[in-house]
């Protein structure tokens, strides 16, 4: 069985590169996604399909430069992982560049749900567009 530290590497490594057919591989069909703040993308978005979506339109809104990577360790303490993280993302007339804290429960070999942290919400917000 794949453990939770294997399944968020590979997300991660995948997202990292833009290889967004493994990063939805590490989903499983009902996965829960909470998104923090205001903007279009906030909420709960339940399935595959929704957060793939969601993510479409962030590449989309941010002219295909928004990147994550991690900006330390993984920690794992059982089925949950965290992940402290650095984005950036551009389009015209705006930047965005932000720090935060990604969760996410494994269960079956699957990332099952997820709740991200940001450290400045106002310019998340301001930067996807209100929602």
């Amino acid at each position: 069985m794949t453990t939770p530290l294997a399944v968020a590497t590979t997300y991660f490594e995948a997202l990292e590169v833009g290889d967004f057919v493994t990063v939805a591989a590490q989903f499983a069909d009902d996965v829960v996604w909470h998104q923090p703040g205001g903007n279009q993308f906030s909420g709960v978005h339940r399935g595959s399909e929704a957060v793939g979506a969601m993510i479409g339109g962030m590449m989309s809104v941010s002219e295909g430069t928004f990147s994550l990577k991690r900006s330390a360790p993984l920690m794992v303490n059982g089925d949950v992982v965290a992940a402290p993280v650095h984005w950036t993302g551009k389009r015209s007339g705006a930047e965005m560049d932000g720090a935060g804290i990604d969760v996410m429960r494994v269960a079956g070999g699957k990332v099952v749900e997820v709740w991200l942290f940001t450290a400045d919400p106002a310019e998340e917000d301001t930067f996807w567009g209100r929602g």
